[in-house]
């Protein structure tokens, strides 16, 4: 079973922020990885990556559910050191690209808190990078030995994505979360857009949740 082969990896953000979480995904042909973490664990999860046993040349895919900065630190490192392909949602690439994060996103904010928010996660030039292909609705992740679609669920950025495994496991990004209680983000950039993307899920055979921030959940929890 594939919930079997999840290994959560919860790394603490900057400046007491809370935490993020990275799914190691375990496959018959080797590993993906979904999300990265901030540059600050970037040791830590390195660590982490080869105690579970991926070593460079295992990780075949990384996976980023959307741009922003505590999802994307590590990518262009983790690719380089292990060799792995880059995926994300075209929508979402040139936060990734040019390092910033409020760029695709219908609430504006001042060139000032921009540049701040981007120094506070230590995202730098070193950090910006171009993935090696998009992903986006519909896509099989079955060539990379993992049972899963790509779901489109843009609300918190435009190019978010959720990850659906064939035995009911959704790795949602940040669209859902269980900081208190399962529910939707607070950080929303649409919040109609958002909700709609949870009423698309509803009508999906979902078992288990594995959020961006937070623990784990059944989906069945989840009441809003």
């Amino acid at each position: 079973m594939v919930k079997e082969k999840i290994k959560t990896l919860c790394l603490t953000m900057p400046f007491k922020l809370g935490s993020v979480n990275c799914y190691l995904i375990e496959t018959g042909s080797g590993y993906i990885l979904i999300d990265t973490g901030c540059k600050n664990n970037r040791a830590e999860l390195v660590r982490e990556l080869e105690d579970a046993g991926c070593k460079p040349g295992d990780l075949r895919l990384i996976l980023l559910t959307h741009g922003d900065f505590d999802h994307t630190s590590n990518a262009a490192y983790l690719r380089e050191k292990f060799g792995a392909k880059l995926a994300m949602h075209a929508e979402d690439s040139l936060l990734l690209e040019r390092g910033d994060m409020f760029l695709s996103r219908q609430r504006k904010v001042n060139f000032l808190v921009r540049k701040l928010t981007s120094i506070l996660f230590g995202f730098g030039k070193a950090e910006r990078c171009q993935p090696d292909f998009y992903v986006g609705e519909g896509d099989d992740l079955s060539g990379y030995g993992f049972e899963a679609r790509v779901l489109h669920l843009p609300g918190h950025s435009k190019g978010s994505i959720g990850l659906l495994a064939a035995d009911g496991s959704l790795f949602s990004g940040d669209l859902l979360e269980n900081r208190d209680k399962p529910d939707i983000t607070s950080l929303m950039d649409d919040m109609e857009t958002g909700k709609a993307s949870v009423e698309r899920l509803r009508m999906m055979e979902i078992d288990r949740v594995y959020p961006g921030h937070g623990e784990p959940f059944p989906m069945e929890s989840f009441a809003v």
